[in-house]
C-alpha cells in the first residue's frame, strides 16, 4: 500500500477508466519510466583538463572559460597530481597540473602555480606520491571561496571527490 496510486491495482475509478494496464500499474506510469530512469545513466562525468578550465589568468584576474563555467555544479573528471598535503588522512588536497614536490601552504606565492584545484573528498585519502599522476572525479565548484575551516582560499573546487588512478 505504499506504492503511489498509479501503480496501485485497488483504485476502481481508473480501472473503470481503462488506463490501468496488467497488475494495475497505469500505462503513463509505464511509458515514463524509462524518462525517470534514463538520467542516472545519462550523467556520465565530463572530463575538463587544466587547460580547459581557464580563459585567461593574469594581473587583470581569473576568466574560467565558457566550457567551466557550463559544467559548474556537474560532476567532471580532472587529472593531475596530488601536492604534499598539510597532514597525512586529510579530507582535502591540492591538485596541480604539474607534480608539485612542496606543500603548498609551507611554500610562498612565488613558489605555487596559479592553476590548482582544491579537492574535497567523500572520505579521507592517505597521501599519494607527488609524481603519480591520478584523476578525480567529483561536482565542479567555481569562484572565490575562503574554507571556513583551514582558512584557505580557492577558485575551483571538486567537492564530493573520489580518488583513482587512470
Amino acid at each position: 500500500d505504499a506504492l503511489p496510486i498509479f501503480f496501485r491495482g485497488d483504485n476502481e475509478e481508473m480501472k473503470s477508466a481503462g488506463s490501468l494496464g496488467p497488475g494495475g500499474v497505469n500505462r503513463r506510469a509505464f511509458f515514463l519510466l524509462p524518462l525517470l530512469i534514463l538520467p542516472i545513466f545519462a550523467r556520465a562525468a565530463e572530463t575538463l583538463s587544466f587547460d580547459t578550465l581557464y580563459k585567461s589568468l593574469g594581473v587583470l584576474g581569473i576568466k574560467y572559460s565558457d566550457r567551466a563555467l557550463a559544467l559548474k555544479g556537474q560532476v567532471v573528471r580532472l587529472r593531475g597530481y596530488m601536492a604534499p598535503p598539510l597532514k597525512p588522512e586529510s579530507k582535502f588536497f591540492v591538485l596541480t597540473r604539474e607534480p608539485v614536490s612542496v606543500c603548498p601552504f609551507c611554500a610562498s606565492d612565488a613558489e605555487w602555480p596559479v592553476d590548482i584545484v582544491v579537492v574535497y573528498l567523500k572520505g579521507t585519502l592517505a597521501p599519494v606520491d607527488f609524481s603519480q599522476r591520478i584523476e578525480v572525479e567529483g561536482k565542479l565548484d567555481m569562484g572565490s571561496w575562503i574554507d571556513p575551516h583551514t582558512g584557505f582560499v580557492s577558485q575551483v573546487r571538486i567537492v564530493d571527490a573520489e580518488v583513482r588512478k587512470p
